[in-house]
């Protein structure tokens, strides 16, 4: 077993274990801008390798590039498909090399991902591990219901949230828990009841839950990974957080592994993140307003004021080109659209707060 630690590893490791593919390369991909490993998978085709793309449906940046991806790779010769729809994301990040190596990722394949977060990946020949994995792979493929058979391949909505639930309980002395979002009920409570039985629960990321006893704490780097490290012995790593979305409703993988010299690399990691380069997150000021809750607000009467979209819609089209007798493309219509309101209403949010925020230079009003 291999660890991959973000920044630092690179694209090297993933760019040379395609490089030397003898039979076949399965993927999995989210998002994707790395052209190394796009390169090395299309010199596999040419090698003769057997190459498989699973490509989500969508991302929260759309569809477009995406589906651009898709044709790049068809037009290389790989068989490309493309998740289902029936989950809110496919966010799971996987790669299987000739059916003996695993590649389970928290980073997708991109710059700032890979060079700008702190991530892991994991490198494993665990014969059951890599059959599960190519047991969802062919499942997600054909959009076939998976069965989970191992709790240390975890796959959300399948089996993720009973294992880390199990995973959580089990611990005796100590939690490290890198997380972007910690919300789930069920999790905190078991982090909870773990802390009044005298285990050290430690936060690198940010508790949302409103009433949480439980903290965590800013890292001086963008976060990425979902890692857990227990009592120094075991770690999750994959793509889910603890938050109900991911558990639930997601498409995420992970796995737990007990391999002690990878263990003891990512303990280290994140004793050394903790001690130089995270700072307490501050608790919002019990003396101003729920600045979501009111953003809301201002933003759904915002939206009821806004005139009709049918004739911006309609200046768009035809501004591409759009008539009675040719076809543009939805999705640039809709990001146009999206994109011009957007910025329609940053300008205006951005006038408001400029006139009602006190000038620096005015004295106070008492």
């Amino acid at each position: 077993m291999k660890l991959l630690i973000q920044p630092g590893d690179g694209v090297a490791p993933v760019v040379k274990a395609i490089n030397g593919a003898k039979k076949s390369v399965e993927i999995v991909i989210f998002r994707f801008d790395q052209r190394e490993v796009e390169r090395a998978l299309a010199n596999a085709v040419q090698r003769g390798v057997a190459v498989h793309a699973l490509i989500a449906h969508t991302n929260r940046a759309g569809e477009i590039n995406l589906r651009k991806l898709e044709a790049r790779l068809l037009g290389y010769g790989l068989s490309v498909a493309r998740t289902a729809d029936d989950l809110v994301r496919y966010h799971g990040k996987m790669m299987i090399i000739d059916h003996r190596e695993l590649y389970v990722l928290a980073f997708n394949m991109t710059y700032l991902d890979i060079e700008r977060s702190r991530s892991f990946g994991v490198i494993t020949r665990k014969r059951d591990l890599v059959r599960e994995a190519a047991k969802l792979f062919d499942a997600d493929v054909k959009r076939h219901t998976y069965e989970a058979c191992s709790s240390h391949f975890l796959v959300s909505p399948v089996n993720a949230r009973k294992s880390l639930a199990t995973f959580l309980k089990g611990a005796k002395q100590q939690i490290l828990i890198y997380d972007p979002e910690v919300s789930d009920k069920e999790m905190l409570a078991i982090l909870e009841d773990r802390v009044r039985a005298g285990v050290d629960v430690r936060i690198i990321g940010k508790v949302t839950r409103k009433g949480a006893r439980i903290g965590g704490r800013k890292l001086g780097m963008r976060l990425h990974t979902r890692t857990i490290v227990r009592d120094g012995r075991a770690v999750f790593l994959g793509s889910q957080s603890l938050r109900e979305l991911e558990l639930d409703e997601r498409r995420e993988v992970g796995i737990i592994f007990l391999e002690p010299q990878a263990v003891s690399a990512v303990a280290r990691v994140f004793e050394d993140d903790w001690e130089k380069h995270t700072h307490e997150i501050a608790a919002p000021s019990p003396m101003l307003p729920p600045v979501k809750k009111l953003a809301k607000k201002i933003a759904k009467a915002v939206a009821e004021e806004l005139p009709p979209m049918e004739p911006v819609v309609d200046q768009v089209v035809k501004e591409m080109g759009g008539n009675g007798s040719l076809l543009v493309d939805t999705g640039q219509v809709k990001e146009a659209v999206k994109d011009a309101v957007k910025q329609a209403v940053k300008d205006a949010v951005k006038g408001l707060v400029e006139a009602a925020a006190p000038n620096p230079e005015e004295p106070h009003a008492a």
